[in-house]
This record gives structure tokens, sequence and C-alpha cells, in this order.
């Protein structure tokens, strides 16, 4: 069941927040009005909290929803430690050493269960924190969008599932046809390729030639090599992957696809193909454009695989099962 219209993005902005029914498929907008009515009030204290402290986590939250959804469904297996029944999927490569903001999920848990004790599930908590992240970035904050609530916890997490998550090491055509097998299409591909990792690839051995990428611009080229030099040191350096406006949500992230100033390897590949440089092309000229489909689908990879009613269960503790 769809439950957004994007044909008029400034018409589909104000009945995003206003107008959207209570219900989509099996997730209700109104499902906690009720049982914890504070709790986005929470999760929103929580996030700006932390945000406070670090800007960095704001990226992290919402990439941390990513690769819970991508690995069967946005049920909050990502937040699971290893224990002797399965092994986490924070051992996973893409996962290891790498997505961050467990702390603030397990800092939002603790002040529900003393406000709604048992009540609202680690997998909404994990969804609307990436939410909230989102729309309290920067000055002029990003776009919202309305949750649809009512998941569950799964009882269980996949190491392997983890270990095949779009990566920025796939060709295009790879990382479409994983966000096809989880109900998306390749204009979610557009709008959320943002959310995977870098890597030094396009710096030093591109395409194992032992050089640099010929087609990244020269002036970011060198200043990445002197931030992250050719050493394994430089795993750990930080590198963002807008230097124009790094502590904003906003659109610059296609304005550098344009100038060939994208970082990663996944990005740049998506002026190679026609449809992806159409839409890379009108988000850089249309920053309202670009926050309505990214709320789009945002909205539709939080419903991924989802479970509701009785399946799974409300984790008390995001990181083990009850």
């Amino acid at each position: 069941m769809e439950c957004t219209n994007n044909k008029h993005p400034f018409v589909f902005l104000f009945s995003l927040v206003f107008l959207t029914p209570l219900v989509c498929s099996q997730l209700y907008y109104n499902f906690y009005d009720s049982t914890c009515p504070n709790l986005t009030r929470i999760v929103r204290y929580n996030v700006l909290s932390a945000m406070n402290n670090d800007t960095r986590i704001a990226a992290s939250l919402l990439r941390l929803h990513f690769h819970d959804c991508f690995v069967n469904g946005c049920d909050g297996s990502v937040l699971l430690d290893t224990t002797s029944t399965f092994t986490g999927e924070k051992n996973a490569l893409p996962n290891k050493n790498s997505v961050r903001g467990f702390e603030v999920i397990d800092t939002i848990k603790s002040a529900l269960e003393k406000a709604c004790p048992a009540t609202v599930s680690c997998a909404d908590i994990l969804t609307l924190a990436a939410r909230e992240a989102v729309f309290l970035f920067g000055k002029s904050k990003g776009p919202f969008w309305v949750v649809p609530l009512g998941r569950r916890d799964g009882t269980t997490a996949s190491e392997s599932e983890a270990n095949n998550l779009p990566s920025p090491f796939d060709p295009l055509e790879n990382i479409t046809a994983k966000f096809v097998a989880k109900g998306l299409e390749l204009k979610d591909v557009a709008v959320l390729l943002g959310l995977l990792a870098s890597s030094l690839a396009r710096l030093f051995n591109f395409g194992g030639s032992g050089k640099s990428d010929p087609t990244l611009d020269g002036s970011l080229l060198q200043n990445l090599q002197n931030l992250c030099p050719n050493q394994a040191s430089s795993d750990t350096n930080l590198a963002p992957l807008d230097p124009v406006t790094t502590n904003t949500f906003d659109n610059i992230y296609y304005r550098n696809l344009l100038n060939n100033s994208g970082l990663l390897l996944s990005d740049q590949a998506l002026m190679g193909d026609n449809t992806t440089a159409s839409l890379v092309n009108m988000y850089s000229k249309w920053p309202l454009l670009f926050f309505r489909d990214f709320a789009v689908s945002m909205e539709k990879m939080g419903r991924i695989s989802v479970l509701t009613g009785q399946q799974g269960q409300v984790r008390t503790n995001c990181r083990f099962v009850n």
C-alpha cells in the first residue's frame, strides 16, 4: 500500500505534515498517542542533547537506521549485542568500528522505560531518532516527515545479511538491485546513497592502478590526500562528504557531484546513469524538491519488512532480547 503522492512537491510538503492519514499498512501515525503521549518530546530532547555534544551524531543515527532497515527489515536488530544464540550485526564488516549512536538509543530507551514501561519498541525509537536527527540538523534544519509507528523488535540478528549491505565499493547496478530487493527504486538510490560509508580507494589506488581517480576534482584530491595520507592510520581520519556546508542539511552534495567532487565511488557513479544524473541535476537546483523526495524515501525505507501486531516483541533493553 502506497502512502505518499509526490506529483506536486509544494502541496506534498503541506499534506505530508498535516493531512497524512492516520494509518499506513500495519503502522499507525497515532500508535502511541494514548500509551506514550510524550514519546516525540523525549526522543527529540535526547537527540538534541546528543547533537549538542557531538554534531556527527546526527549523521550517525541516520546511517544506523539505514543499516537496520536493510538487514531483515526495520526491527532494531542492528542494536542487538552478540550472545550465545547469535552473532550481532555490529560485528559485520560494514558496521564494525563504523556505525555509532548506540548509546543515544540506550539513553532514549531508558527515559521511555521510565515514562511508559515496555511500550515503545527499539525499532520505533531508532526510526524516530533518525527523523529528529535530520529535522534538527543545522541552523536551517532539515526536512520533517510524519513517521508511522507500531514496529515490533526482532529477536535475532544476522551478521551474514549485514555483510551484504549496499556498499560504496559496489557498482551502481548492484546497489540499485539491493534497493529494489527491499521494495525501493532508483530514485531512492539517488536520494539515500549518501548514507553509505566512505573509502580511500579514489585517492590512491583507483581500480587497482596505484594512482588516484583521474575524474576526481584536483583541489579536492589534494585536500583529501593531505587529510588522509596513504597509510593504515588514515582509517580513523574523518573527511566530510560535503566539505562546503558540513553542519547543514542541504543539497550541496548534489552540486558537488556536478563538479566531480563526490568523495565516494558510488556517489560519482550517479552521474554515469541518465536517470540518476537527471535527478542529481534537479536536486542541485531545487532544494525543496530534494527535501520532499528525501522525506518520501526515508518513510518508505522505514516500512521495510516491519514486524507488527503480535510479531516480535518490545524489548526493554535494546541490546538484548527479553
